[in-house]
């Protein structure tokens, strides 16, 4: 894990709290979104990650409102929610496509592309950001 977060501390020049967060943020959508299958082969090729999503989860990690209505709504709404914490944690759009596209690189490279894409290709609208 501390291998992926200095990546995108140097790819999004944001600081490891805010990476932390990120990374979360991201793979708490993706794990909403995403085939369940895929994405427990994600969390076990990047050891730490199920755990940065659950102590995100537990410390009231989730966009207030906004996430709350992601959570049940699902797809688009669910984007939006992850957009607005991302957004909400200081990143840019700018910020947000470097983090996301750092993070989805490194799990390509730990869980393996087919893996990966067939995530993304689950999630609307995800392969233009990434």
């Amino acid at each position: 894990m501390e291998e992926l977060i200095k990546r995108i501390m140097a790819a999004a020049g944001i600081e490891e709290d805010t990476a932390k967060s990120a990374i979360g943020i991201i793979l708490g959508f993706l794990n909403k979104e995403g085939p369940e299958d895929k994405m427990q082969l994600i969390f076990d090729a990047l050891p730490g990650a199920q755990e940065l999503v659950a102590e995100r989860q537990a410390n009231g990690g989730g966009g207030g409102l906004l996430g709350g209505l992601g959570a049940m709504m699902g797809g688009q709404m669910g984007a939006m929610a992850a957009l607005s914490e991302l957004n909400g944690i200081g990143l840019d759009m700018g910020g947000v496509q470097s983090v996301a596209k750092e993070l989805i690189s490194y799990a390509k490279e730990k869980a393996g592309d087919d893996v990966v894409n067939e995530v993304v290709s689950q999630i609307p609208g995800l392969s233009q950001i990434v």
